[in-house]
């Protein structure tokens, strides 16, 4: 399958359901996946530079986009910190690399994940969906013997849906593995 699959399967299976589903009068209605976010918080690089290019380049090979270092925002002694100094790593994915994704997640790195049993099913009041990575090495793109260290991530769906029901039923048509209530 494709990446354009999962684009045509919205188009032509995903938007009926959810026409029929909530009774929207125009396709426009219908919700979208608008882009998704991979977030890592590195606050261990202050004490150690190499961990933010090391995390660059994992997220980079895990979405095949340059992945930024994000930056504090303010100095906050306690924990040895200064302004602008890189606490994290981002990458912000739309259009067909969303896509790739959003498929490679779906039928690759979860069911890779030890005792699996499904994701949480809490979104945040708007339709979009946030969840948690304990480790890097469930994406096939990551070397399993290059590894020092185990680092999670955040991936948050953004979607245009008005509530968490829209949402969650957007997301259940694409297939994230929800747990069973």
């Amino acid at each position: 399958m494709n990446t354009a699959s999962l684009k045509n399967d919205y188009k032509e299976r995903i938007v009926p359901v959810l026409m029929k589903e909530f009774s929207y009068s125009s396709i426009m209605q219908v919700p979208k996946l608008e882009k998704i976010v991979l977030n890592q918080g590195l606050g261990i690089a202050v004490a150690d530079k190499k961990i933010i290019e090391v995390a660059i380049n994992e997220m980079t090979a895990i979405t095949g986009q340059k992945a930024v270092a994000t930056l504090s925002k303010k100095d906050i002694s306690n924990f040895k910190l200064r302004k602008k100094m890189p606490v994290g790593v981002r990458v912000t994915l739309r259009g067909e690399r969303m896509y790739e994704f959003l498929e490679r997640l779906i039928r690759v790195a979860l069911p890779r994940i030890r005792d699996f049993k499904g994701i949480e099913n809490k979104l945040d009041g708007r339709g979009n969906y946030t969840m948690g990575i304990d480790e890097q090495i469930i994406f096939p793109e990551i070397n399993i013997d290059s590894i020092s260290r185990l680092l999670g991530m955040n991936i948050t769906f953004v979607t245009t849906a008005q509530t968490d029901e829209e949402g969650y039923a957007l997301l259940r048509e694409f297939g994230l593995p929800f747990k069973k209530n």
